[in-house]
């Protein structure tokens, strides 16, 4: 449980990138899959306002609270690998949040998830994959706050520490305390490694696959979330 819990309290809050996936649904006009669906960020916001969902995910503790969480809406849930998988269908958009493909090795790596999604694509269907491109800036001023929940009187706080570059990598870590019911305090911290990559280098691993570039989208930065690069592919008619 400890996973979700985590996810939620470090991804949960996070809504600036929620316009744009909601108009490229509408778009759209068809099914929508949701590559790295966690807890269903995404996906829930999405199927909340009428749009087939199909959510992979390489952690089955996600995907199950996702299940969970959706209930009657329509969200289908898979487990599985989005370097690697096969779900005998087609999408007429298919959506990469949150840096998904940085968080693959190489290029290697990323190039096996975009024939899939190419593969899973309808003619003339949009891939919608979010990078970073640099190193996020300094914050200057005020200390940042920590990402914090309760529950059921456990309290859990995530707070980001430094994001540094590390042999291609931009390596970002947060400070992770549990704060139990009867005030004992643990605290771990976790890393997480982004492969550095280009939108001009992403498209043209995207062509090799047989996806056409088109066009790309800025999601702007809050405080407390660093802006993105959406690189847009077309599997053409």
């Amino acid at each position: 449980m400890s996973g979700s819990i985590w996810h939620d309290t470090e991804c949960g809050g996070y809504a600036a990138d929620l316009p744009l996936w909601e108009e490229l649904a509408e778009r759209a006009g068809g099914a929508v899959l949701d590559l790295g669906c966690g807890t269903g960020r995404v996906a829930l916001h999405l199927a909340r306002r009428g749009h087939t969902v199909t959510g992979l995910d390489n952690d089955a503790e996600l995907t199950a609270a996702l299940a969970e969480r959706a209930g009657e809406l329509p969200v289908a849930v898979i487990a599985g690998d989005a370097k690697d998988f096969g779900l005998g269908a087609q999408f007429a958009l298919v959506l990469a949040p949150m840096q998904l493909l940085q968080l693959f090795e190489n290029g290697a790596e990323r190039s096996s998830c975009l024939r899939c999604v190419r593969d899973h694509l309808e003619a003339g269907g949009i891939a919608a994959l979010a990078i970073v491109e640099s190193m996020p800036e300094a914050m200057e001023g005020a200390a940042p706050i920590p990402d914090a929940r309760e529950i059921d009187g456990w309290v859990y706080s995530s707070l980001p520490l430094d994001a540094a570059l590390d042999g291609g990598a931009i390596v970002v870590r947060r400070l992770r305390q549990t704060v139990t019911p009867q005030g004992e305090l643990s605290e771990e911290l976790d890393e997480v490694r982004l492969t550095v990559v280009s939108a001009e280098q992403l498209e043209a691993e995207a062509c090799a696959a047989g996806l056409t570039p088109a066009g790309r989208r800025p999601i702007a930065p809050t405080d407390d979330h660093v802006g993105s690069t959406v690189v847009l592919l077309e599997r053409e008619a």
